[in-house]
Parts: structure tokens; C-alpha cells; sequence
């Protein structure tokens, strides 16, 4: 869960997580940059947010070394998306944050 808040508390990393998920959870709002609900390559990510494609690769190799995003190849590009599994992970530690009282 550190390594995952670790690869979170970047401001450029938070912002292509957050960009992910609108469009690859299962609660997602299907606005992925592709436009379907399958995740974003590379290019399309980095015109979303603005960042140049080697600096994306490096912060989605982050991302992904986090456990936070998967990639996969098709044909020549890199589709991301976040992985669910991961997203439980983080809801439910916050969950449990929440549910402690001060003493």
C-alpha cells in the first residue's frame, strides 16, 4: 500500500491514475482518451495531460512497478489501464482509516 501512495503523491503520476480510472474501473465514467472503455495508449495519455511521451512511459513504468496500472501491447502501442485489484487495495485501507476513533 506504501509503494502504491509513493507512486501516487506525484503530481503528474496522480493526474494519468486519475485520468485511467475515469475510464477503466468498473465505476468509471467510459472517458477513456481512446474513446472506449479499454484504457489510453502512450500518446493519447500524454496529450491529455500534457506530457511528452517519454516522461509518460517513465511515470506509467512507476505506475505499473506500484501495481497500480496494467499495460498491454497492441500492435504498436502500449494500452493502459488501472487495475481493479489495486483500487480495492486503496479503498479499503482508507475504509479502515476512516473507521478508527481517536483516542
Amino acid at each position: 500500500t506504501a509503494a502504491m501512495f509513493k507512486a501516487l503523491a506525484n503530481p503528474t503520476r496522480l493526474r494519468i491514475f486519475l485520468n485511467l480510472a475515469a475510464c477503466c474501473t468498473a465505476g468509471g465514467s467510459g472517458h477513456c482518451p481512446s474513446g472506449d472503455d479499454v484504457g489510453a495508449s502512450v500518446g493519447e495519455l500524454g496529450n491529455h495531460v500534457d506530457v511528452r511521451p517519454p516522461t509518460v512511459s517513465h511515470h506509467l513504468k512507476e505506475l505499473q512497478a506500484a501495481g497500480l496500472i496494467t499495460c498491454t501491447r497492441r500492435g504498436q502501442n502500449v494500452i493502459c489501464c488501472v487495475d481493479d485489484r489495486a483500487v480495492d487495495v486503496l479503498r479499503e485501507f482508507l475504509a479502515e482509516l476512516g473507521s478508527h476513533t481517536p483516542d
